[in-house]
């Protein structure tokens, strides 16, 4: 029973703090060096506004889902922009 109580502490802790940490993704790749690079970071950062959008008309009612699919859009602008600076040191 304390092991239940305390893997559910655990996931509840997990999922706030991944609430907290995630923020609308930067637009931070050079266009003119990697343009569908930016491109796409740029169609990351307007999901992530829509499912804002649909968030709030939803009275944040999505089960959890819409946050995951934000969050995931983070890690999605992150390794977009780690790609374009691996591109940078090792292509050109």
């Amino acid at each position: 029973m304390k092991k239940n109580a305390l893997r559910l502490l655990l996931a509840a802790a997990l999922f706030f703090a991944g609430i907290a940490v995630a923020q609308r993704p930067v637009q931070n790749i050079e266009a003119s060096r990697h343009p569908n690079l930016a491109t796409a970071q740029k169609l990351t950062a307007e999901a992530y506004d829509k499912i804002s959008l649909a968030q709030q008309a939803n009275h944040n009612d999505m089960g959890g889902h819409a946050q995951k699919a934000k969050n995931l859009l983070v890690q999605v602008n992150n390794e977009l922009k780690l790609a374009a600076e691996w591109a940078n040191k090792n292509h050109k």
